[in-house]
């Protein structure tokens, strides 16, 4: 496990009270932390954030019992074409990692359909009404937090960003990982899941009380991020960084799975309809120039699922500045 540097740990603290952003959503300054994080960093912890602890272990016990099937029953759930039960192989470009997952849209009842046809209807009646509750729940949340954002840089109306999550058409997916804990005595680091970027507008994770994750500094170095299984973790994504053009800062992260313990975790992306036109905020421009080039949600989700994961996927949407 790599962590920062004594230097460079303190160069970070001093711009906040511990090595990455912390902000609780109920104090008063919340608003104006959570556009410093932004755009400092890319990524941050919230605490306060009004989702019951009872509809997270609910759903992380419910993701035990299904990463503890054999595995021939969990295949039925596969292949990920995109959604469905995947293992080992990351998306199509030939990405491995130490991990197994799910990979679910939320529409609840769309996953209650599948997974009755292949558990039975009790399993997937439990399954559909936990995860139905949480999703309800960090949806309600990761909206609160975009609002607040956008008061944050004045930017009208409140909804702006929000309502892209609102959407009925917007093409948000939830992921539940599992990293298998590994043998006391084996030895070097073993990637979970790569490094990368997230390409929607936010991404918020709770994990279960294991390390692994790990976020990439501007001063060049990967920090380990401490385990919290009461807080979540906020990350900007491409989307919300070519919104504010250039402002705010989709932070790139990694899992390493190298504890005797198994790791759980459940991230909720939120992502616009598939038709929306990203591009940076009017308000936000100030007569400055755009850093990219317009694209729908569409072209950009195309040309992501056609690369590698450690890829710059906005490299190809980024204006050349004339020399």
């Amino acid at each position: 496990m790599v962590f920062l540097s004594k230097p460079a740990m303190e160069q970070f603290s001093l711009q906040f009270s511990s090595p990455f952003p912390l902000i609780d959503l109920s104090k008063p300054d919340a608003q104006s932390q959570l556009v410093k994080a932004c755009e400092e960093v890319g990524f941050f912890k919230v605490t306060n954030h009004g989702v019951p602890f009872q509809f997270m272990s609910e759903l992380e016990s419910e993701a035990i019992k299904f990463f503890s099937l054999p595995l021939s029953e969990k295949l039925k759930a596969g292949p990920p074409d995109p959604f469905g039960y995947g293992n080992k192989n990351i998306g199509c470009n030939g990405d491995l990692g130490w991990v197994e997952y799910l990979l679910l849209t939320t529409d609840a009842d769309s996953i209650y359909h599948k997974f009755a046809s292949i558990f039975g209807e009790p399993a997937a009646d439990r399954f559909h009404c936990v995860l139905k509750d949480y999703l309800t729940a960090v949806k309600r949340m990761a909206c609160r937090i975009l609002e607040m954002v956008a008061e944050g840089l004045e930017i009208e109306p409140r909804d702006a960003l929000s309502k892209l999550l609102m959407d009925e058409q917007s093409d948000s997916v939830f992921r539940v990982n599992h990293y298998p804990g590994r043998a006391e005595g084996e030895g070097g680091n073993v990637i979970g899941f790569g490094e990368h970027t997230d390409p929607q507008i936010i991404s918020v994770l709770r994990s279960n009380n294991t390390t692994g994750l790990e976020i990439w500094l501007k001063e060049k170095e990967w920090i380990s991020i401490p385990p919290d299984q009461y807080s979540f973790f906020i990350n900007v994504g491409d989307s919300l960084q070519v919104m504010t053009n250039g402002r705010f800062k989709s932070v790139r992260h990694r899992v390493v799975a190298n504890s005797l313990r198994s790791r759980i975790s459940m991230i909720y992306f939120g992502g616009p309809p598939l038709s929306e036109k990203i591009a940076p905020l009017p308000s936000l421009m100030e007569g400055e120039d755009s850093l990219y080039n317009e694209f729908t949600w569409f072209e950009y989700k195309k040309s992501v699922y056609n690369s590698r994961l450690a890829d710059n996927r906005l490299g190809l949407f980024e204006k050349i500045a004339a020399s």
